[in-house]
């Protein structure tokens, strides 16, 4: 039997070690003098996580369902030539930008379906059209520009319409146009992008049968809610829950609700957007244009800060800035768990890039599109 060769070094205290032993001994001495503090983070930070399993497996909003859905849907569209038909459309516009036309494939999906479904579909079409490591990065961010869920549009559809406000040019300018826009303005950051010829892309339309295609999808959409969307989202929802423990959750809402309420964006349904979800904020916003709303006991609630401008004849044109602002913000990729933990969950197994630099072009597109959502609710406001 041979001798195993010592390693001399481990003798030495390592930093991490030292790192160690003080969580250990921090634990134990919040167990045995503040236990009930201790057990209280823990609880509040499960209480919070189990929101995930609430919003995706067991409440009213069925997303988990809409995801598979999605996945089915985006699937079927592309063996019926959907993405090939989309490369035909957007590759004269990404040659002139000589970037891969691929990197708009994601944001499109997004758009029509859902974030997590279009990660799933979209990341191999990117990596079989062979787009170079900043092309990736740039298909990420770009991805950011579109709504995590099409009721997301449905929603903000009706809010816009119900403030009275023509839709058509938000949609345009607010969704449709960022996606050439966004990769162009990237392209000056990540310089490492190529034109492609229609020739040298392959057909990215699959031969899979009739059956196989609609099992097979709806198998592959289960996978990306429990296999990477609940795990991504508990994680982040559960820090969410300790800062919420320690009283810094709600100074840390209120703070950003204040500076989007300055750029032209609803405080509520823009903190909804960016810690919550999109759907929920533009059913919110709905709420809100309908005034006051009567709860099932009977009692009224009084009228939303964003509802008293509309009210008012002298404010009602800021109130449209603000429903146009909070709408194109939440057509995106926010809240805060889509970049931080879903994006890079689905993504990252499929490129080549780092989780690192996954998560930094989902947080750039995020914020590419806060500002952009502050721009076009200024610019509307000059024409409300």
């Amino acid at each position: 039997m041979s001798t195993p060769v010592k390693n001399t070094d481990r003798k030495k205290w390592n930093m991490i070690e030292y790192v160690g032993l003080a969580v250990l001994i921090g634990s134990l001495f919040c167990i045995g003098l503040f236990n009930k503090q201790f057990s209280g983070l823990f609880d509040a930070m499960f209480t919070r996580s189990y929101k995930m399993f609430e919003y995706y497996l067991f409440g009213p909003a069925k997303l988990g369902a809409t995801i598979v859905v999605s996945v089915m849907t985006g699937r079927i569209l592309e063996r019926l030539g959907m993405t090939d038909a989309l490369m035909r459309i957007f590759l004269p516009i990404m040659k002139y930008l000589k970037i891969n036309a691929s990197v708009v494939i994601g944001v499109i999906y997004n758009i029509l379906g859902d974030v997590n479904a279009a990660g799933k579909i979209a990341a191999p079409v990117v990596m079989k059209a062979g787009a170079t490591k900043d092309e990736q990065k740039i298909a990420i961010a770009t991805l950011c520009q579109a709504p995590c869920s099409f009721s997301i549009v449905v929603l903000g559809l009706m809010a816009l319409t119900a403030a009275g406000i023509n839709p058509l040019p938000v949609m345009v300018i607010g969704v449709f146009l960022p996606i050439i826009v966004i990769p162009a303005i990237l392209r000056i950051f990540w310089r490492d992008t190529k034109a492609v010829e229609i020739e040298d892309l392959p057909r990215f339309t699959p031969d899979t049968g009739a059956m196989d295609l609609i099992f097979g999808s709806a198998r592959e959409g289960v996978n990306v809610v429990v296999l990477f969307i609940l795990p991504a989202g508990c994680a982040v929802f559960a820090i969410i829950g300790a800062l919420e423990y320690f009283k810094l959750w709600p100074i840390i809402t209120s703070s950003v609700g204040g500076l989007l309420q300055i750029v032209g964006i609803d405080a509520a349904t823009g903190v909804d957007t960016i810690f919550t979800a999109g759907t929920l904020a533009m059913k919110n916003l709905n709420l809100s244009l309908g005034g006051p709303v009567t709860a099932a006991d009977g009692t009224v609630s009084a009228a939303t800060a964003l509802y008293g401008l509309f009210t008012n004849p002298a404010t009602a044109a800021a109130a449209k800035k603000l429903v146009v602002g909070s709408f194109i913000l939440a057509n995106s990729s926010w809240p805060v768990q889509v970049p931080l933990g879903q994006i890079p969950a689905v993504w990252g197994p499929i490129l080549d890039i780092s989780t690192g630099e996954i998560i930094w072009s989902a947080v750039v597109g995020c914020f590419i599109r806060l500002l952009y959502a502050a721009l076009c609710a200024q610019l509307f406001g000059l024409f409300l």
